[in-house]
């Protein structure tokens, strides 16, 4: 299994990097926070998580093991799997979620796409005495620079597509999102459609 990656940076997306190690390019999925703090060109270090399926083979990145270690918490509750613990931590930074976990903030939880009132309940439940464990610190990393709206929308897109939602779900958020917040980052702008997304 792929533990940790360490090479230079080729490309940075929304959602993913790709990291060139002895020639070889891995793409990896990040949360948005992730993909602003690295620089295309220079070298960078992640904390990996590799799950593999019959169909295929993926790698999540982090640069902080503490927020790996949430992603690997949330996974163990029935019903979240890797994507939809990649979602949680691209809404909610790792002290929030601490936080909702730990007082039962279950309006908060539900702001994660793709979870409901009974799936927020059961992360409280399952994780309350467990989520100690891991720093309250959010993770680090500065965030990406703001760019026009325009150039942006593709990128929302193609992250949401990923993160599971269809492009009619997307779509509308997306559009929602930018007119909301044009002087956002890409970052921002994603986090506040995944939160539009959760409401509904």
């Amino acid at each position: 299994m792929i533990a940790s990656l360490r090479g230079e940076v080729r490309h940075i997306g929304l959602d993913h990097v790709v990291v060139e190690c002895a020639g070889v390019g891995y793409r990896v999925l990040v949360a948005p926070a992730t993909a602003g703090s690295l620089t295309r060109g220079t070298e960078a270090s992640l904390l990996t998580s590799m799950v593999v399926r019959e169909d295929s083979m993926t790698l999540y990145g982090f640069t902080d093991g503490e927020v790996q270690e949430l992603f690997h918490l949330l996974q163990t509750v029935q019903g979240i799997g890797p994507r939809l613990a990649m979602a949680a931590i691209a809404v909610l930074d790792p002290g929030q979620m601490q936080s909702a976990i730990a007082n039962g903030d279950i309006k908060t939880l539900c702001l994660i796409p793709g979870i409901g009132k009974r799936v927020a309940e059961r992360i409280h439940v399952e994780l309350k005495d467990k989520v100690s464990a891991v720093s309250s610190e959010a993770a680090g990393g500065a965030t990406a620079a703001a760019a026009p709206a325009g150039g942006v929308s593709g990128q929302l897109l193609e992250a949401l597509e990923g993160l599971g939602f269809t492009p009619r779900q997307a779509e509308p958020a997306v559009a929602a999102a930018i007119e909301a917040g044009p002087d956002k980052s890409v970052g921002e702008l994603l986090r506040d459609a995944l939160k539009s997304l959760g409401r509904s």
